[in-house]
């Protein structure tokens, strides 16, 4: 064991408390980190970025069902949407995850930190949908659901900084939008975390304790923590004003592409 194993539960703490505050699945929270952790340790950097993507996905695997029962005790998940969005949801989610490891580290942090930015924008300005708009048909839900999926796997989120705007703009209320994508994390980060898996079990070079492109001990150590500290999170998005929580996750947002975006500059 090394000493940098034990930022991982640290690590685990913040991912769980956002995961459940503001549903998503915790990787736009972990994956800057990672990747800031990752390079620390001399990892090989042509893999250090798609290691970050990885075992981010992986990790939402078990946060996101934390995050979807505690959101889900408050009565908050819309399960009607979940059954229409999860289809083309895990369908591109599955196809974005191979084609991730085909773009380079430096592209990839790009194209994560602009669609982020893009996010934040839109929740920070608290865009007000048409009161007629409505979520759509199965045949849209499984076209946007296919489209979120493949962005989301990209940048290695359980798609809550897509879902929940998306939602959002259809009307759907902001605590529901909040629940229902945690929900909607566990498809996403079911489909992505094998795609990962398939991809990198032929990758050369990895460091050791990796299992395709997820790195063990920062799985372990992030899951361990972030399960029991996401229900914190869902019990204070519940207690806070639709405005302050929409605004909250538009600044947080803002914050972490600032953060990667840095690092990409430097």
């Amino acid at each position: 064991m090394t000493l940098w194993w034990l930022a991982y539960p640290l690590l685990g703490v913040f991912a769980g408390f956002v995961a459940g505050l503001f549903g998503v699945g915790g990787g736009l929270t972990i994956v800057p980190l990672l990747f800031m952790l990752f390079t620390a340790q001399a990892i090989p950097v042509e893999h250090v970025m798609h290691l970050a993507l990885g075992t981010s996905m992986a990790t939402i695997v078990l946060t996101s069902v934390s995050s979807m029962r505690a959101h889900h005790a408050h009565g908050a998940v819309r399960w009607d949407i979940v059954r229409s969005f999860a289809p083309g949801l895990v369908i591109g989610t599955l196809s974005g995850s191979f084609v991730a490891t085909w773009i380079p580290t430096r592209p990839l942090a790009m194209v994560f930190t602009a669609i982020v930015y893009y996010a934040s924008v839109q929740m920070m300005l608290d865009f007000k949908p048409k009161p007629h708009r409505q979520i759509p048909g199965t045949a849209g839900m499984v076209l946007a659901g296919g489209i979120i999926g493949v962005v989301s796997s990209l940048v290695a989120a359980g798609g809550g900084f897509l879902t929940i705007p998306f939602m959002v703009f259809c009307n759907v209320v902001i605590h529901q939008a909040v629940g229902t994508s945690a929900a909607l994390g566990f498809p996403i980060a079911v489909a992505g975390t094998v795609g990962y898996i398939i991809s990198g079990l032929k990758a050369g070079g990895l460091p050791e304790y990796s299992f395709g492109y997820i790195y063990l001990p920062a799985f372990i150590g992030v899951v361990a923590i972030s399960m029991l500290i996401a229900p914190a999170g869902a019990r204070l998005a519940h207690r806070l004003p639709v405005k302050q929580l929409k605004r909250g996750f538009g600044v947080f947002l803002a914050l972490l592409a600032s953060k990667m975006l840095h690092g990409l500059l430097s």
